[in-house]
């Protein structure tokens, strides 16, 4: 069953990397676009700035589980090289359970502000006035995807041998 469980957890994070490589892409061809039309034809810029900054945003919450399932964060394990595999192991565990525990925090406190969002109409102040929900929906799936992948991280890690 926790096999199941962590395949299909990273079959999403896979998915969600691949969203977030997109949208990265997009966030770009939209800078390119805006400087175009800014510099070159002296036209406004109305909605670029906006799509730019959420895709970006989006793009760094839903590349997150890719990032923890693959170990590409950036981290300091000088101390993890100084001990003893089983102390390595038992770092590792109290790491992602402390990592799971902010993270669902973080997924239940901007789901709250995402439902308020859509409860209440919010939009941007800009004149495109995009709703909010638009930019926040990316950052509690993020986090809660990111719990996911921390409980299937747990999982290994709690499987592994020192």
């Amino acid at each position: 069953m926790s096999r199941i469980f962590i395949r299909w957890v990273e079959a999403l994070s896979r998915a969600c990397g691949v969203a977030s490589v997109l949208l990265l892409g997009f966030a770009m061809l939209v800078v390119c676009q805006m400087i175009l039309m800014r510099y070159v034809f002296r036209a406004a810029t109305i909605w670029q700035t906006e799509a730019v900054v959420f895709g970006a945003t989006a793009a760094i919450f839903l590349g997150a589980p890719y990032v923890l399932m693959t170990k590409g964060h950036v981290g300091v394990d000088f101390i993890q090289m100084l001990v003893q595999p089983r102390t390595r192991l038992w770092m590792d565990r109290v790491g992602a359970w402390l990592g799971l525990i902010f993270c669902v925090v973080m997924a239940v406190a901007s789901a709250l502000y995402l439902f308020q969002a859509i409860a209440g109409g919010w939009t941007t102040p800009s004149v495109a006035a995009v709703p909010l929900w638009m930019p926040l929906s990316p950052v509690a799936f993020g986090f809660a995807l990111l719990s996911l992948q921390y409980v299937a991280e747990i999982i290994k890690l709690m499987e592994a041998q020192p």
